[in-house]
């Protein structure tokens, strides 16, 4: 009778430490990606991208831009979404908050910039999980 208790609890065990492994929170590393268009080189940031409300960081150097969006596609599934305006985060540094990603997959974020450089747009590529 022993040995069916000390099986199930070496068992029950193993699984409550998997789900541990799986589960365990880890250290969020941001996707960052770069691009030039016009005067302006374009550093995008998303801190781990998931469904929902996300917050994306745009760094611009060359002329300091009036207005930056950010506006999310999916193509392949024809979801395209208004721009949502990134606030100012510091010099040359702006911050999109609460954008909208409904679905896990393959998104296109499209950075565009109105200033004294003239009017720009960036696409990034962007993974949800």
């Amino acid at each position: 009778m022993r040995r069916p208790t000390l099986l199930i609890a070496v068992v029950a065990l193993a699984v409550v430490a998997g789900a541990a492994w799986l589960l365990w929170p880890r250290d969020a590393k941001p996707s960052t990606q770069q691009a030039v268009s016009g005067p302006y080189t374009v550093q995008f940031s998303a801190d781990e991208p998931r469904i929902g409300g996300n917050t994306f960081a745009v760094a611009v150097t060359g002329p300091a831009p009036d207005a930056v969006t950010v506006a999310p596609v999916m193509a392949q599934m024809g979801h395209a979404f208004a721009p949502v305006v990134a606030g100012p985060d510091g010099p040359g540094r702006f911050r999109a908050a609460d954008v909208g990603l409904p679905m896990a997959g393959q998104w296109e974020i499209t950075v565009s910039l109105r200033g004294p450089g003239g009017p720009a747009q960036v696409v990034f590529p962007l993974l949800v999980k």
